[in-house]
C-alpha cells in the first residue's frame, strides 16, 4: 500500500485561474480539462541532509536487507532532481535509546540482563549515527555520509567529493552496508525521541551533519509504533498497573481510541478499535506533536525545509487479542497485544509482521504536503523508496510535468499549451513571465517560459514534458534567493 501527498496539485480550471495573473486560461472551456500548478525555486537549492531511523528491534533483521537491497531505486529517483544527484549528507540512527525517558535525569531500571536480544539498557545507542563499519574522513572523521558536487567543477556533475572509504566508493554500496544495524535492539522502540537526540545541536558526535540551509528529510524505517517515554517507569516491574513487560504497553498507554478505546484500561480490552490516536495526556510517553515542533524549530522561517516519511505497518486494522509471549509454548498463559496489521511471506518463506503505527502517522501528518508513508509489507521495498525520492525531488524543484498537456487549439498545427507563469520574490511584486520567442534558448524575450522534452529526467508520462525558464546571467543573479515561479498548465481530464 502506497499513500503520499502528491507532488502536484490538480484543480478544476473554472475555478483555479480567477486568480491568475495571465487571463489566457480564462478564456479555455473548463470541462475542456484541468490545471496542474506547481511552484519551482529560481535558484535550486540542492543541499540534503537525509536521516534515516532503523528500528533495530529482534523483527527487523529481514526488513533491514529488504531495505538495503532496494535503496539504489532511491538514489537512482534522487538523480534525476535537476543538476544530478544533491549534496547529500546520509546518516542512519536506531531506535534503540534504552531505558531512559525524556524527562528523566538518567536512565532506569531497565528490562532484561546484559546479552539478552531486545534488552533495554542505559542509554541504549543514544541517537548516536552508526556508519556500521564503513570509514569516513581522515583518522575517523564524521559519523555520516557526506557525497557532494565538488565547487571547483560546478558545472560536472561527475566531479563529487565523498568522505567516505575510496576502496568503497559507491554511494548506494556504503549506505547497504550502514542499514543494517542489527536486530538486537530495545523492543520498547523510541523512534522519535532518537531522532531528537541525533539532531540536538550539543550532540558533538553527530556534529557536521546538519546544514543551516539543507533540507532535512527524515525517514522511519520500522514495524512497530513509537514508544518515546517520558519516563522510563513504562519498564518497571509494576504488572499490577501497567501489565506484563511487553511493548503492548506503548500502546495502552500510548494511544486512545474514541470507539473501545478512550481510556488505558479500555485499551487493555480485547476487540476491534476505531478512530484511534496518540494520547496527548499520558503518563509514560512523550506527546508526539512536540518532536514535529522540534524539527520545524531546526529550520526558522524554512520550515517546508522539512520532509519526513515513513515506511512501517498499515494503520488498519487496530484490534487487541490474547496472545503468548513470543518464544513461549502455545499451551503458556495469554496477554493482551495488538493485533498485527499487516504481513508477508519473505523471500525465506518465512512470515513477517508488522503492528500499526498510530503515534508515527500521527508525527507524519503534522508535514502536511512534506510527508509521505507506505507499507513495510512487502518482499520488496523499492516502490515505497522510490515514492519517498519523488516526493523529495518536488520539494527540491521538480519541472516535469506529471499530467497531459492539453491541446488547447487542435485547429492549429502543432500542439498549442496553454500556461499562466509568474515569478514572486519576497517583498517584490508578482510579475508574468511571457512564453519564449523562439520557444527555446535562444529567445528574445528573457526572461520566459517554454515547454520542452526531457526524457531523461521526466519519466512520469510518455510525452517526457517539462517546464524551462529561460534567463539572462544578469536576470539571475539580480534575483534574491527565495525566489519562487509559479506555473499553472492547462491539462487533459483523465
Amino acid at each position: 500500500m502506497l499513500r503520499a501527498a502528491s507532488p502536484f496539485v490538480f484543480l478544476a480550471a473554472a475555478g483555479l485561474l480567477a486568480g491568475c495573473p495571465d487571463r489566457s486560461i480564462s478564456e479555455v472551456d473548463p470541462l475542456q480539462g484541468r490545471v496542474e500548478a506547481k511552484t519551482l525555486p529560481v535558484k535550486l537549492n540542492r543541499d540534503l541532509d537525509l536521516l534515516f531511523l532503523i528500528d533495530n528491534s529482534p523483527s527487523m533483521a529481514d526488513k533491514q536487507a529488504n531495505l538495503a537491497e532496494n535503496f539504489p531505486r532511491f538514489i537512482d529517483v534522487l538523480k534525476t532532481i535537476p543538476g544530478g544527484l544533491p549534496n547529500v549528507h546520509i546518516a542512519v540512527v536506531t531506535s534503540d535509546y534504552g531505558a531512559k525517558g525524556a524527562d528523566d535525569a538518567s536512565f532506569g531500571a531497565g528490562i532484561g540482563q546484559a546479552g539478552d536480544i531486545g534488552a533495554c539498557r542505559e542509554f541504549g545507542d543514544k541517537g548516536s549515527m552508526q556508519l556500521s563499519g564503513i570509514v569516513t574522513g581522515t583518522g575517523g572523521g564524521e559519523n555520516f555520509l557526506s557525497d557532494i558536487q565538488d565547487p571547483a567543477f560546478p558545472n560536472d556533475p561527475t566531479k563529487r567529493l565523498r568522505n567516505y572509504d575510496v576502496n568503497q566508493n559507491d554511494l548506494t554500496a556504503a549506505f547497504q552496508r550502514m542499514a543494517k544495524v542489527g536486530a538486537a535492539g530495545c523492543g520498547f522502540e523510541q523512534h522519535l525521541e532518537a531522532i531528537r537526540q541525533a539532531l540536538q545541536p550539543t550532540k558533538l558526535d553527530n556534529a557536521g551533519f546538519l546544514r543551516k540551509d539543507a533540507f532535512l528529510a527524515v525517514i522511519i524505517i520500522a514495524d512497530e509504533d513509537d514508544c518515546s517515554m517520558s519516563h522510563s517507569s513504562l519498564l518497571g516491574n509494576d504488572t499490577a498497573t501497567l501489565g506484563q513487560q511487553l511493548s503492548f504497553r506503548c500502546t495502552r498507554f500510548g494511544v486512545l481510541c474514541d470507539q473501545g478505546g478512550r481510556t488505558p484500561d479500555e485499551m487493555n480490552n480485547v476487540g476491534d478499535k476505531n478512530q484511534c490516536h496518540p494520547n496527548d495526556q499520558s503518563a509514560y510517553l512523550t506527546k508526539v506533536a512536540d518532536y514535529a515542533t522540534f524539527l520545524k524549530n531546526l529550520k526558522p522561517g524554512h520550515e517546508d525545509r522539512v520532509v519526513v516519511a515513513g515506511i512501517m505497518g498499515t494503520v488498519d486494522p487496530f484490534g487487541v487479542e490474547l496472545r503468548v509471549k513470543q518464544g513461549d509454548p502455545p499451551s503458556a498463559t495469554k496477554y493482551p497485544q495488538l493485533i498485527h496489521s499487516c504481513s508477508y511471506v519473505d523471500v525465506r518463506g518465512k512470515t513477517e509482521v508488522a503492528d500499526p503505527p498510530i503515534r508515527i502517522k500521527s508525527f507524519l501528518d503534522q508535514f502536511p504536503q512534506r510527508s509521505t508513508f507506505s507499507s513495510i509489507c512487502q518482499q520488496n521495498l523499492s516502490g515505497g523508496l522510490q515514492q519517498i525520492g519523488e516526493l523529495l525531488r518536488a520539494v527540491i524543484g521538480d519541472p516535469c510535468i506529471e499530467g497531459k498537456l492539453a491541446d488547447v487549439d487542435p485547429t492549429t498545427p502543432g500542439t498549442q499549451f496553454d500556461c499562466s507563469v509568474s515569478q514572486k520574490s519576497p517583498d517584490v511584486d508578482e510579475k508574468v513571465l511571457p512564453r519564449c520567442n523562439p520557444e527555446s534558448g535562444a529567445a528574445t524575450n528573457k526572461p520566459c517560459w517554454h515547454i520542452d522534452v526531457d526524457a531523461a529526467n521526466c519519466k512520469q508520462t510518455d510525452d517526457h514534458y517539462t517546464l524551462r525558464i529561460e534567463r539572462t546571467d544578469a536576470d539571475l543573479q539580480s534575483l534574491p534567493n527565495d525566489t519562487n515561479v509559479t506555473a499553472n498548465c492547462v491539462t487533459e481530464v483523465q
